[in-house]
């Protein structure tokens, strides 16, 4: 089988708030890039906010007229998997973070993509030994973990499972490099990998406190951000990353070890239950509804 050393053309499903950020990501550093979603609707926003993000972003200089609109050519929307794989030398998948759901899409990139494609899962916590047995491939698969939001963050988490070929791992580092991303490759699967699992500690003991009534969510963001030098508190990490995804998570992994104490807390249900999902619903720990961001 021949394994790709140029990566010349990729794929990212799902165009949601990772998704359609990855795909530019992918068109800036040179690739022909088709982004695909089920819905219309999720193309056409995403359109319209990667115009305005480039636009600004000539505005301040970061990338010339001639990148934008060069990035913006080799850039394609479509609702049809096949199209989007057919082609392509790497996909990589930004559904949301459920592992049926995951493993549906996998079982059809498999099928649509060419033999020698590499599928990737964008996924914050499910290792990819999880998905990869409903391919005929799983040499060619693995992780590849961008950070919100990807045009910002500079390091993806490339993880491999036992059995992800070298070369597979290798031209993903060698892409992260291409598109300007800090690859760091994790040759041992383990749930959360490693930012998330740092994270998931600090949210945890977070929640914790609050819900014992040590101090107050809003306390214990000024803390963590004037104490210990952190940009963001736990609370407001939750709102920016989505409350729904660090619920799911821990759903995740509740499944996996049964321990309660890795279920979702009291707090986050309720913020489920309501709605309020963070920034992106306008209303989750905090309010950003009132001229807020």
């Amino acid at each position: 089988m021949e394994m790709v050393k140029n990566i010349k053309q990729t794929a990212v499903i799902g165009a949601g708030s990772m998704g359609h950020q990855i795909s530019m990501l992918c068109a800036l550093g040179g690739f022909e890039t088709y982004l695909q979603d089920i819905e219309e609707k999720s193309l056409h926003k995403a359109k319209e906010t990667l115009t305005k993000r480039m636009n600004k972003w000539m505005k301040q200089g970061k990338v010339s007229e001639k990148e934008k609109d060069e990035a913006f050519a080799k850039l394609h929307f479509t609702t049809d998997l096949n199209t989007a794989v057919k082609d392509a030398d790497l996909v990589i998948e930004a559904v949301v973070e459920k592992l049926d759901v995951k493993r549906n899409v996998f079982k059809e990139l498999d099928a649509a993509a060419p033999a020698h494609t590499i599928l990737a899962t964008n996924s914050s916590t499910i290792v990819n030994s999880k998905i990869a047995d409903v391919t005929s491939r799983p040499d060619k698969v693995l992780n590849m973990h961008f950070f919100f939001p990807p045009l910002v963050m500079d390091c993806v988490e490339v993880v491999k499972s036992e059995q992800t070929s070298e070369e597979t791992a290798q031209t993903a580092m060698d892409f992260c490099e291409q598109i300007g991303r800090t690859g760091v490759l994790l040759d041992k699967e383990i749930y959360g990998f490693i930012a998330n699992r740092l994270l998931f500690a600090l949210s945890n003991e977070a929640l914790f406190l609050y819900e014992n009534g040590y101090a107050d969510y809003k306390d214990i963001d000024i803390i963590t951000k004037k104490a210990l030098s952190h940009p963001l508190g736990p609370f407001e990490l939750m709102d920016l990353s989505g409350i729904d995804v660090g619920y799911y998570a821990n759903m995740q992994l509740y499944e996996e070890t049964g321990n309660p104490k890795d279920k979702p807390t009291k707090s986050l249900e309720e913020l489920m239950k309501t709605g309020h999902l963070g920034r992106k619903t306008g209303k989750g720990w905090y309010d950003y509804t009132k001229g807020a961001e």
